[in-house]
């Protein structure tokens, strides 16, 4: 429905079921008129009936499919079916194609001038996906307003794609692509990182081959390629991206890396890390995209079991000692110590940060950025903080003996410290310290919580499907008896316009080992890794195994993923 017309079915609808009296509904047509609002949304606004109310009431009456919009990844949404003047003008969203036919969520189902201008507009049959009014007008104003989803990234706005803005970057007395021969590349790379940030990427790699140039997209940790421009454009393309950078465009014999803000709209802007590295085909430019939002997860969110979240709230309420994190590179270590700064963040602490680099920048924080060529390193800033009245210190990493020492003295002098290593399991972290040369007794009596995890692929909701396995494969896959007797469902990936390769989105999984008596015991005794191991699972701690399978028993992921993530 228009913002000024009203569908008879859905009016005679009310009132055939009672929902409304005939002075209701007049005043209510009278009310949208005036305000410019459908009937839905002035129902809704007046609180004369629910969203939720109008929603199951219209799948039972015309059978429209019932989507719930907030479990919809809006970035999803492929950008050539975004028309923003029609969004606006009949408050409905685009949400995905399939063959020839484009899917449309909507309110309101009898608004067939929407289906059929969108149809038009498009070149593809038009139907009606039913969602709840007051979730579907807080996606468009997103969309309208802010998010980048809004970009209409298509021919028709190629001059808002040459034009847009990088932040404090783009040097303007170097070629930066304002030339006309340049304009091309502008746009190209600009819809190649919107693209990116559209598909929720985290890395993006421009790689120049003897015949070939490729660029790739690592989503949910997997690399796929996205395009194959002209070989002999992958100057041009690595000049861009060094200018957008503020490298030296001159220098292509050593690697450089650099940084971007790219300012999307008043309120949104994206910063991506740029690091440049000479080969013999010319410059590979991979680029890390750093969302701050991710840092502002709640803990709930990052895939923790309760039990185990609980663990670790508990750790960072604790006034000192050290919480270290484990694992590859990849694994999600940044987010959870930045998710646990986050709840340490308040006006009464004094927060302290060395990382290398500033990844993501928390207010409210002091972050130092390591530069080991002036001197700082990770033990020198470390040492500065101490002196500067901490009440939390996170050090990115702990690397070696020195910065190790400097951390467990911070541990046990009154401050909560938090830091990651790289090592395979929280098992391992131990032995890893004391091989650095970390005295066991050190260890012992400063670590007070070790998280190993990993990051796994979620299942895609549309499309998962039911997968059946024998009870003996359950049982070699490692799922208990008390498990496989109890009954689950297991998925298995399919694939889907709406995902990867039946894949959307990741979960952490982790295992939480807390430092209990029997532990520091087995430390100062010279247990290695297997033996700590070993009695952690005996205190009831969850190894990574263990713990994925519970996110296949909840239907999160699938057991190929688990087998590809943890060691089996």
């Amino acid at each position: 429905m228009s913002s000024t017309s009203l569908h008879l079915g859905l009016s005679t609808l009310f009132i055939r079921k009672g929902l409304l009296s005939e002075e209701q509904l007049s005043s209510a047509i009278s009310e949208s008129r005036k305000s410019k609002r459908s009937l839905v949304s002035t129902l809704v606004l007046s609180k004369i009936l629910s969203s939720r109310e109008i929603s199951e009431l219209c799948y039972e009456e015309y059978g429209t499919p019932l989507l719930d919009l907030a479990e919809f990844d809006i970035l999803s949404i492929p950008e050539d079916i975004l028309n923003k003047k029609l969004i606006e003008k009949h408050k409905c969203l685009p949400l995905f194609k399939r063959g020839n036919r484009l899917y449309i969520a909507t309110s309101d189902p009898t608004n067939i001038a929407a289906l059929e201008d969108f149809q038009f507009s498009l070149g593809l049959h038009a139907e009606a996906i039913l969602v709840e009014d007051d979730k579907l007008l807080k996606v468009l104003e997103k969309i309208i307003e802010d998010d980048i989803s809004g970009l209409d990234l298509g021919g028709a706005d190629e001059e808002a794609l040459a034009n847009m803005e990088v932040a404090d970057n783009e040097r303007r007395d170097e070629p930066s692509g304002d030339s006309s021969d340049d304009a091309p590349i502008v746009i190209y790379i600009n819809k190649i990182l919107t693209d990116a940030i559209r598909k929720g990427a985290s890395d993006l790699h421009f790689e120049p081959y003897e015949k070939r140039y490729r660029i790739r997209f690592r989503i949910d940790g997997i690399l796929h390629e996205v395009s194959e421009p002209p070989v002999n454009l992958s100057n041009r393309i690595s000049a861009r991206l060094k200018v957008m950078s503020k490298l030296d465009i001159a220098e292509r014999r050593v690697p450089q890396d650099g940084r971007i803000k790219m300012k999307l709209s008043r309120t949104k802007s994206i910063d991506f890390r740029v690091s440049t590295l000479p080969t013999i085909w010319g410059e590979k430019i991979v680029m890390r995209i750093l969302d701050s939002s991710s840092a502002q997860l709640g803990i709930e969110k990052l895939g923790y079991e309760d039990d185990q979240r609980l663990l670790y709230e508990e750790m960072l309420a604790k006034p000192q000692g050290m919480i270290l994190v484990t694992g590859p590179t990849g694994s999600g270590k940044t987010v959870s110590l930045y998710t646990g700064l986050n709840i340490l963040n308040t006006e009464e602490r004094n927060i302290s940060t060395a990382e290398d680099p500033v990844e993501i920048n928390l207010e409210g924080v002091n972050q130092v950025h390591i530069n080991l060529k002036a001197g700082l390193t990770f033990a020198s800033a470390l040492r500065s903080f101490l002196r500067q009245d901490p009440d939390v210190v996170m050090v990115g990493e702990i690397r070696d003996l020195e910065t190790a020492e400097i951390a467990i003295k911070a541990a046990q002098t009154g401050h909560l410290v938090l830091s990651t290593l790289h090592t395979n399991s929280a098992a391992e972290t131990l032995t890893r310290l004391i091989n650095m040369g970390v005295p066991g007794y050190n260890i012992a009596s400063s670590v007070n919580l070790i998280i190993a995890q990993r990051l796994a692929r979620r299942l895609c909701p549309a499309c998962k499907h039911e997968e059946e396995i024998p009870v003996a494969e359950m049982q070699r896959l490692g799922f208990s008896e008390a498990n496989i007797t109890k009954g689950f469902t297991v998925f298995k990936p399919i694939g889907c316009e709406l995902c990867s390769g039946g894949y959307k989105g990741r979960v952490g999984i982790y295992e939480v080992m807390k430092m209990s008596d029997e532990i520091a015991r087995t430390i100062m005794e010279g247990g290695n890794s297997l033996q700590i191991a070993t009695l952690a699972k005996q205190q009831g701690m969850r190894d990574l195994r263990q713990s994925g399978l519970l996110k296949v028993i909840h239907g999160v992921t699938s057991i190929a993923e688990i087998n590809r993530v943890t060691s089996f």
